[in-house]
Order: C-alpha cells, then sequence, then structure tokens
C-alpha cells in the first residue's frame, strides 16, 4: 500500500538528523546535469562510462576516463559509426582504457540507437526531452530493448547523470517497494514497473518534488543507505 509521503519524510528525517538535514542530502535534478543543454556525444558518453562502471571499480573508470574521450573522440556519434571493425578491435586493446571487448562493443551499438533516434527526431537529446515525464519505467524499457548493456540500473543512473529526472530503484528503494507491497514480481515485469510508476507519480503530484528527491528520500527513510549513497552521489 502506498504511504502518504510525509510519513517517508518524517521517518527519513529522524534518521538523518532533521527536516533541514534531509532537505540538505537531496539532489534536484539540475545537480547532476543540464538536460536542455545535452548533446548525442554527451548522451553516448555517460552511457559508456555507467556501461564501464557498472560491476567495476568506479574511482579506476574516473581516473581514466579522459583517455576514454580521447581514443573515443569525445563520442562523435557519427564518427563511432564510421569506424571499421578492425579498428574497434585495435581501440579494445588499448592500454589507456580498461581494455574489455565486450564493453567498448556497446559503444558501436549505443551509438546506432542515438543515430536512429536523431534521424527521426532531430537529435537523440530532443528525443530523450520529449519523453513523457510521468513513464519514466518506458523510457527503461526501449534503452534496455534497444540499447546495449542499458539494463538494471546503469541506463537510469547513466540518464541521472545528464539531468533527466529519475527515481532509482536502488537496494534500500527497492526493499522498501516490495515491503509496502507497491512493487511485487521481478524488475523486468511491465506490471510491476507500472506499478512503481504509479506511485512516484502520485507521490510527486502529492509533495511536488522531483524523482530525484521522491528516491532519494525513501532510500534514507529505509536501510543502511551504503547503496543508496553511491547511486544517488554519482
Amino acid at each position: 500500500m502506498r504511504e502518504p509521503f510525509d510519513k517517508i519524510w518524517a521517518r527519513a528525517a529522524e534518521r538523518k538528523g532533521g527536516d533541514a538535514a534531509l532537505k540538505a542530502l537531496l539532489r534536484p535534478p539540475a545537480y547532476f546535469g543540464d538536460l536542455d543543454k545535452l548533446t548525442d556525444d554527451r548522451l553516448l558518453a555517460a552511457f559508456t562510462k555507467q556501461v564501464f562502471q557498472s560491476g567495476f571499480v568506479w574511482r579506476v573508470v574516473e581516473q581514466k576516463w579522459p583517455d576514454f574521450e580521447e581514443v573515443f573522440f569525445g563520442f562523435d556519434v557519427e564518427k563511432m559509426l564510421l569506424l571499421p571493425d578492425e579498428i574497434w578491435g585495435q581501440k579494445a586493446q588499448d592500454p589507456r582504457i580498461i581494455r574489455n571487448a565486450t564493453k567498448v562493443m556497446t559503444i558501436r551499438h549505443n551509438a546506432q540507437m542515438l543515430q536512429d533516434l536523431a534521424e527521426r527526431h532531430g537529435s537523440a537529446a530532443a528525443w530523450l526531452r520529449a519523453w513523457p515525464k510521468d513513464d519514466l519505467v518506458g523510457l527503461w524499457q526501449y534503452l534496455k530493448k534497444h540499447g546495449a548493456r542499458l539494463g538494471g540500473n546503469t541506463g537510469p543512473v547513466a540518464l541521472r547523470r545528464v539531468g533527466l529526472d529519475s527515481f532509482l530503484l536502488s537496494q534500500d528503494v527497492e526493499h522498501y517497494l516490495r515491503h509496502t507491497g507497491i512493487l511485487e514480481g521481478g524488475l523486468t515485469s511491465k506490471k510491476a514497473l507500472d506499478a512503481v510508476q504509479a506511485a512516484f507519480n502520485a507521490w510527486q503530484a502529492e509533495t511536488g518534488l522531483s524523482f530525484n528527491e521522491l528516491s532519494q528520500c525513501i532510500g534514507y527513510s529505509v536501510g543502511d543507505n551504503r547503496v543508496m549513497a553511491e547511486a544517488e552521489s554519482h
């Protein structure tokens, strides 16, 4: 059952040292990026960075990221699609980056997805900005279906990094949603994700808070916040 959000807020505030302390912890979408200024190369870069950071040490990827930008020509979508197979093989072995050929090849796949969107919508960034704000889970499902390695929290975290207002299904948030019966079944179920979306839409209408702030607050109201702290701060 969906709780009134003031109860969730009160619980989180009590755990974090009061209303002011909780407010200081919450991050609106603009904290992470400016969606209005997003370009397709930056969207491809965000997807790529999150793909490489998934299951790996985030700090190492951050340290190597300037080299990633150089090796992959600033993630220019058209340049990525012009590279022949043998060049991709060489780049996958470049010692300046993390040499994981499977993840490297997601760049070409995701560049093609973005190019396809650009052909239909002017740019992939314009398509993203126009996506219905009340159907975030539909966007996640699109990326999972059409992108490479953008399922789970990989796509959602990347979207948040470019400034899209996004709730995240971190371990703590998922635990809360299951405990309250909002989320039933697997995270790949459209019915389950639609129920989660409906709850967040209702909470947003109730509070005026962004999806970012809503999911952060839920995470702070339960659990030990370890997963939440990492996911929400990058």
